[in-house]
């Protein structure tokens, strides 16, 4: 089967049961047993600094608004 021939759909699936097992062998082989805990710190980190930063924005918004409706009440 040539590239030109796969459906851009199947592109967008998940990874199924077995697609899953061979992703954590290689990044057990990849890594190692002792740096994945560092890694998934890193991600557990990355991902609470990440809704930290779009709570905040979210507020910032949330607040203008209703900073804008006050004004336009008054």
């Amino acid at each position: 089967m040539t590239l030109l021939m796969i459906k851009p759909e199947l592109l967008l699936h998940m990874p199924g049961g077995d697609q899953w097992i061979w992703i954590l062998l290689a990044v057990i082989v990849l890594f190692g047993g002792k740096k994945i805990p560092e890694l998934a710190k890193g991600i557990g980190k990355g991902m609470r600094e990440f809704n930290d930063a779009k709570n905040g924005i979210k507020s910032e918004i949330e607040a203008g608004a209703k900073d804008k409706e006050e004004a336009r009440k008054a």
